[in-house]
């Protein structure tokens, strides 16, 4: 019996020449891959001649989006050439369950690989909003209602049912903000904002008040803030708010009234037109320190930092009165006799002109 053999090179040649064509198949594809998911979006997948690509584009992951429906919405769109690749990339890293809701930006320069890595960890846009010392609660609730993408609960609401909301120990919110920029994501809500405002302050004032100076005249936390808040509102230099706070505390401590202007306008509420008179100076009201004794009931703007710490930190000196110079300075006294000359040298007609 005779058998046919097929010569053994040939075979081998041929099964040699397949491997290395499936491997330089494989090698070209997992380049091509590796180009696609490491390469800019806006260079590969974005349509040219167009303004619009040069700009930074938000995309959004809706509460209950899939990676699946998110690579649709971004392949529809125009920014993912390859979608199969995109949930490969993320069925290979065991991240594909773990996308987070909200607003992501593709940058200039960013790739598949980093916009995946992004809606993973969460790195969605942030917004921002400035609350500044000086203002009223009030005031600092129309600046986060002002700003984009706020999501307004508390319009409807007066003040003490905002308290209410914000679980404070007071009726009265005034003052309760502590006064920084804060960032936030889309629908943040205005409550949201508030309540992290007034824990920054706890966290400030907390410290402040275990590393205060001495005995001081306060019964608790809440009065420093209160004086605070009048020292804040006496003085844009930080340099003198050490010597004003050490004028109340000692006008505290000798039974003298504060009589601070500040007060007297804020007690004033709307019917303050620029001025102060003396019927304003003898209007008798819970916030006119000319007219009550002590403290006012409450803050009257949001204190910063250094007005905090001046309260619970005030300067060593024998001052009972100061005066402004008019150049957004004081001129300090010790002695009544001292402070009139001063109020006359300063506050004169020929002196403001």
């Amino acid at each position: 019996m005779k058998y046919l053999t097929l010569p053994a090179k040939p075979l081998l040649r041929k099964i040699a020449v397949a491997s290395v064509l499936l491997l330089v198949l494989a090698l070209v594809s997992v380049l091509f891959s590796l180009r696609f998911l490491y390469s800019p979006i806006d260079a590969l997948n974005v349509p040219p001649a167009s303004d619009a690509a040069a700009q930074p584009v938000l995309i959004e992951v809706r509460a209950g989006s899939s990676l699946s429906r998110v690579t649709e919405e971004l392949n529809a769109s125009g920014y993912l050439q390859y979608p199969l690749l995109f949930k490969l990339l993320a069925k290979l890293q065991g991240v594909e369950n773990a996308i987070k809701t909200g607003e992501y930006e593709l940058q200039t320069g960013l790739s598949p690989a980093h916009l995946l890595a992004k809606i993973v960890q969460g790195d969605t846009v942030q917004y921002r909003v400035r609350l500044l010392e000086g203002w009223t609660f009030k005031q600092a609730l129309e600046a986060i209602w002002a700003s984009e993408k706020i999501s307004k609960n508390l319009e409807s609401l007066s003040l003490e049912e905002i308290a209410g909301l914000m679980s404070l120990d007071t009726e009265h919110p005034e003052g309760m903000l502590f006064p920084d920029t804060y960032f936030y994501t889309k629908d943040t809500t205005d409550l949201e904002l508030l309540s992290r405002a007034n824990s920054r302050l706890d966290s400030v004032l907390n410290d402040a008040w275990n590393s205060r100076l001495g005995a001081l005249p306060y019964e608790n936390k809440y009065q420093a803030l209160i004086l605070a808040s009048v020292i804040e509102k006496e003085s844009a230099n930080n340099s003198e708010r050490g010597d004003i706070a050490g004028v109340f505390i000692r006008r505290l401590e000798s039974g003298m009234r504060l009589q601070s202007d500040p007060t007297v306008i804020y007690g004033m509420g709307e019917a303050y037109d620029g001025n102060i008179r003396r019927q304003d100076l003898t209007t008798v009201t819970a916030y006119n320190t000319y007219r009550i004794n002590g403290l006012p009931p409450t803050p009257i703007a949001l204190a910063g930092l250094e007005s905090i710490t001046a309260a619970l930190n005030p300067l060593p000196s024998d001052y009972l009165y100061f005066v402004s110079k008019g150049d957004g300075s004081h001129y300090f006294s010790s002695s009544l006799e001292e402070h009139n000359k001063a109020v006359r040298q300063y506050q004169s007609p020929a002196a403001t002109q």
